[in-house]
């Protein structure tokens, strides 16, 4: 007897959760309140499973599956029961899981370089206080760019660029998990060298 192809399997079971979830979809459009509560009960693990594809880790899943329900719910109006349901719903998970991604980052970048920025309101009117900033803000250029190759990179195309992990994965020729982490490390040695606390604290 032939070995079973689990890939055939694996293939044809997506296939039919896409239809059961079109058609589940479209009768929810009709007014099927149990159809709509599978469509949410189901959609829950295609969602993890594409937003994991597209980098986010295990401390923001919850927070991407949140945002695409909600999403989900907003737009169920405007989908088309014609053509599949897991396309429409992966197109939707990437966005949110992308503008996700990159509010992580920003927020990381701002803890370093919050407390070191060159223009504040609290230096206005006190040029010794100024001064003080812009010597900071050229410490933390020069920190920057003396990281690594693959750090810098990754602080440059995520963090100040804002680019999406797709997209920095293309400018710099590294995959989606190479540049996450390299996005950790460098902060955690910004923060290091800068003397700034996980709270954007200077010590």
């Amino acid at each position: 007897m032939p070995p079973a192809d689990h890939s055939t399997d694996y293939a044809a079971e997506r296939v039919a959760t896409d239809r059961r979830l079109t058609d589940a979809m479209a009768a929810a459009q009709g007014g099927d309140r149990a159809a709509y509560e599978l469509v949410l009960r189901e959609c829950v693990p295609v969602v993890r499973r594409i937003a994991r594809a597209q980098g986010a880790d295990a401390n923001i899943l919850d927070d991407v599956v949140q945002d695409v329900l909600i999403t989900l719910h907003g737009a169920r109006a405007t989908f088309d029961p014609s053509r599949s349901f897991v396309a429409w719903l992966t197109a939707i998970t990437q966005r949110r899981a992308i503008d996700i991604l990159r509010k992580r980052s920003r927020r990381s970048m701002r803890e370093v370089y919050a407390p070191i920025a060159a223009e504040t309101q609290a230096a206005e009117g006190d040029p010794e206080r100024a001064a003080s900033r812009a010597s900071e803000a050229r410490e933390l250029r020069a920190a920057v760019a003396t990281l690594p190759e693959g750090q810098r990179e990754a602080v440059e195309a995520l963090a100040l660029a804002e680019n999406s992990l797709e997209d920095a994965s293309k400018r710099t020729g590294r995959t989606k998990s190479a540049l996450k982490v390299n996005l950790h490390r460098a902060i955690k040695t910004l923060r290091a060298r800068l003397g700034v606390e996980p709270g954007g604290e200077t010590q």
